[in-house]
């Protein structure tokens, strides 16, 4: 579950990272408001970014600065409503702009093929490190941290040597072992500091101080742990969320979306994964990653069956049920009154093995665009074919 910036803002601010101030707004006059708030507290300028899901913001005008809060005002207003990379702008960061000397790239992610968490840092910072890693693949430093004891000081040290942050070692340590701590504590997949920022500041006495900053933060969320920090889940951002996925979400069941045409029912993660594979073999393309689950009831099926169709490059569904808590004809009712439900009617083959499989057979025989099969491979066949048919030309 990816979060928006303000709220990966406060995960590190937990940790005692240093993060400006920051305000959201999502109309042009609370933006003016944090505005003037800001300017009045002795910054020169604010900036004023987009939040949405995506990188890019700056390129697309969604990240710019005013001097006034008329300004503000009105970039807020022209910001509010964009379009970046198909998502809508609901909402805006202002901040103080920052006086910055010199930014880097921080950030801890999960290496699952190493199981370890791996930090890796850039000295150059503000730009996708995506890009930078293609362009000059040395220029990225990789380092992981200790299973068991986490990111050592000395590890730390060496980032933040290799990062260019001598002069500020010790603030450069506290950031990655509070990055390190942020991932932990919120089982985290992914937390980024891009920029971490040397800013310049007026100290207490009117002269300039050169400090380490968190200016942008990102952070993604491991859903399957959500239910241990409950708190978490309410950071998620509706707005940006495929309603689809909002759904299948809130029916229990599991759903990726994929880029086939033959659209998967299954029971079990296992079979779901098994009957893909068998789809690929045979020529077809899944369209989806579908788990309904174990003791899935008529509704459920329902549910599943609206998920599957809401994808419009579906010309084919392939359901593959193994009753073993799930009954078989509990399974085929949900498949008939779903059919008949219906506003798009795509070919559908059904093989349903285990519980009351002779129950489920007798409900589904005749039922209209439904074919059955009695094994996987006769299944799978019979559906690749449909999905061929479809896409042929009449």
């Amino acid at each position: 579950m990816k979060i928006q910036e303000a709220d990966a803002k406060s995960l590190l601010l937990a940790q005692g990272l240093p993060v400006p101030p920051w305000a959201v707004a999502r109309t042009a006059a609370q933006a003016r408001t944090a505005a003037e708030r800001f300017l009045a507290g002795g910054a020169e300028e604010v900036v004023i970014k987009a939040q949405v899901l995506v990188g890019g913001r700056g390129k697309a005008g969604g990240v710019k600065l005013a001097s006034e809060p008329a300004e503000a005002e009105r970039i807020a207003s022209s910001i509010l409503g964009m379009d970046i990379k198909g998502i809508t702008v609901r909402k805006v960061l202002v901040a103080a702009a920052a006086d910055i000397v010199r930014e880097v790239y921080l950030a801890c992610v999960l290496d699952r093929d190493a199981r370890k968490v791996l930090f890796m840092g850039a000295a150059q910072g503000g730009v996708e490190i995506e890009a930078l890693a293609a362009e000059d693949p040395d220029a990225i430093t990789y380092l992981h941290a200790h299973p068991h004891l986490g990111l050592l000081d000395y590890q730390a040290r060496l980032l933040a040597f290799q990062l260019g942050l001598d002069a500020h070692l010790k603030d450069a340590v506290t950031v990655a072992q509070g990055l390190y701590a942020t991932m932990l504590d919120n089982d985290a997949d992914l937390v980024e500091v891009n920029p971490l920022a040397i800013v310049r500041e007026r100290g207490t006495d009117g002269s300039a101080v050169e400090r380490l900053q968190c200016l942008d933060a990102k952070i993604t969320l491991d859903d399957s742990a959500l239910h241990r920090h409950p708190g978490l889940e309410e950071l998620r951002d509706l707005d940006e969320e495929d309603p689809v996925d909002i759904e299948a979400r809130a029916q229990g069941i599991s759903f990726i979306r994929l880029e086939g045409d033959i659209g998967c029912m299954v029971n079990g993660a296992g079979l779901a994964m098994a009957t893909m594979d068998l789809v690929k073999r045979a020529g077809g393309q899944p369209a989806n990653f579908l788990d309904i689950g174990g003791g899935a009831r008529s509704d459920k099926v329902a549910a599943a069956m609206r998920l599957i169709l809401a994808d419009p490059s579906v010309r084919a569904i392939l359901v593959n049920i193994f009753g073993g808590i799930a009954r078989g004809d509990e399974v085929a009712r949900g498949l008939v009154e779903a059919r008949s439900q219906q506003a798009r009617h795509v070919p559908m083959v059904v093989r349903i093995v285990g519980t009351n499989a002779d129950l489920a057979a007798d409900i589904l025989r005749g039922s209209e665009g439904i074919e059955t099969a009695t094994s996987l491979d006769e299944a799978v066949e019979k559906a690749v074919a449909a999905s061929r048919r479809e896409m042929a030309p009449a």
